[in-house]
């Protein structure tokens, strides 16, 4: 079988992946903003990286490594421009809703993750907030100042990029005007060069979200706090860092260059960048209000049938919305479904199946780069044949076993598109809840908007009692069986 290969964003080729540290694998992801609510383009990049670190593991287990994975929260510091100019993205959403910064930071993490936990996305091991490392941050711009790579400008802080050989080696824009702030800002005043970027910034009158720093009162630039978080968890150097394809420039860029700046080591190995999702041939993202809110989809499709449709692409391709291919994905999951329920509830036969060909190929698509479409394609030929020796009477005991521990292993623990087992054989009684509950939530709903609160607490809190607990949100109600 082969090994892992990685595309290397860096070297722009694919190349064998082997943990730089023994027995640890480490990897550092750009999590969200979190002024808003996700959609389709977050869940693109984060089951994308879920199935990299599912592997990793799996990979890990045979070869005598564990992975540790971070992925941070940023709270602080993303300017509306995405570089050194603008308003704060989470300070903006406070003002919008009336409410205070961290509020609007607090709710919509814990959105995040809801969402993400219904996409069957991992928790990473470590989600550290940028807010929350405020005196690391501190101290890697303190450390740049005194070795000559940072200079103090009216209570604001830059990073000299004539200081830094190589600065833009992972987007390759080296020329000069493309590197001013994104190549979107005017030469500032405070500035020596116009590509300098901010490492501090100085708050101005009415800022709210700021700290002391031995500059003055100010915050944190947006590409700091992924290098002060990466290296205190992950070390000086790290295996894997992703991220979205947008953040190569100016984000990745900055991380370099501050990064090696402070410690005169490589920062990163192996870069990787997922590619986004399109409407229309469009990015979509929240700029240009034309994104697709996950818990709006959620309420017309299954989560794990979203998940099946961004894993037919691959990481690095674009991935195209509509709801006709995702209606084309969910006809494709429930065949996988069904013929995984098939099998369980199968007698023994006496037909052999070849299972380790099919385990094979997904193994090599799989090391290579993650290949997740070919993954899916060779799934749809084992079950292809699996269907076939099932219809001339099952298979044998031992071709069984193996073909359960196919789906278990690679659609299930790997992919994450499985339906677990209890909830296959108990589909139609699932089926039944969801649409009970349809109708509670409903009575519940004219009850609430006829200012009748105590049938709508009465409903919620019986229930309750049942083990099923009832959330109010903004976009509604919603429903979930309480953990034993």
């Amino acid at each position: 079988m082969s090994s892992l290969h990685i595309y290397n964003s860096l070297t722009r080729a694919k190349e064998p992946f082997e943990p730089i540290q023994p027995g640890l694998a480490t990897i550092y992801v750009c999590g969200p903003t979190v002024y808003g609510h996700a959609h389709l383009g977050h869940a693109k990049s984060y089951v994308s990286f879920d199935v990299v670190v599912r592997w990793l593991r799996h990979v890990g287990e045979q070869q005598g490594y564990k992975v540790r994975y971070v992925q941070n929260i940023t709270d602080v510091g993303h300017l509306t421009d995405d570089a050194d100019e603008g308003e704060d993205k989470i300070q903006k959403q406070a003002r919008q809703e009336r409410v205070e910064p961290m509020e609007v930071a607090q709710f919509y993490t814990r959105s995040f993750y809801e969402d993400m936990d219904r996409l069957g996305v991992q928790r990473p091991n470590i989600a550290p907030t940028a807010t929350g490392h405020i005196p690391e941050q501190i101290a890697l711009v303190e450390r740049l100042v005194e070795t000559g790579h940072a200079y103090e400008s009216n209570g604001n802080v830059y990073f000299d990029v004539n200081s830094f050989e190589g600065y833009g080696k992972l987007s390759g824009r080296t020329d000069q005007e493309a590197l001013q702030s994104g190549g979107r800002v005017a030469e500032r005043s405070d500035k020596r060069s116009p590509s300098d970027f901010a490492l501090w910034k100085k708050a101005e009158p009415g800022h709210i979200m700021k700290w002391q720093s031995p500059w003055g009162e100010g915050y944190p630039g947006w590409h700091l706090e992924c290098s002060a978080m990466a290296m205190k968890y992950l070390g000086d150097t790290i295996d894997i860092h992703g991220g979205g394809m947008e953040n190569k420039f100016p984000h990745h860029d900055c991380e370099i260059a501050q990064s090696e700046a402070a410690t005169g080591k490589p920062f990163v190995r192996y870069w990787m960048h997922n590619n986004m999702v399109t409407v229309d041939g469009v990015k979509m993202g929240k700029s240009l209000k034309n994104f697709v809110n996950l818990k709006e989809l959620f309420g017309t499709f299954d989560p794990l049938v979203i998940r099946f449709f961004i894993l037919q692409s691959h990481y690095r391709s674009p991935l195209d919305f509509s709801e006709a291919a995702i209606k084309a994905s969910q006809s494709g999951f429930e065949k996988l479904q069904e013929t995984y329920k098939r099998l369980l509830e199968s007698a023994d036969g006496t037909n052999q199946l070849d299972v380790a060909v099919f385990e094979e190929k997904i193994t090599d698509a799989l090391n290579d780069d993650f290949n997740t479409p070919v993954t899916i394609a060779v799934l749809f030929e084992f079950i292809k044949a699996l269907n076939g020796a099932l219809d001339k009477g099952g298979l044998d005991a031992t071709s069984k076993a193996a073909a359960l521990a196919l789906f278990d292993t690679f659609a299930g623990e790997v992919l994450g598109i499985l339906q677990s087992r209890d909830e296959l054989l108990a589909g139609e009684s699932a089926q039944n809840l969801d649409d009970v509950m349809a109708v509670l939530l409903e009575l519940r709903k004219e009850a609430r908007a006829n200012k009748d609160f105590a049938t709508s607490d009465k409903i919620r809190d019986l229930l309750l009692q049942c083990g099923i607990e009832v959330k109010d949100t903004k976009e509604g109600a919603t429903w979930s069986k309480k953990k034993a």
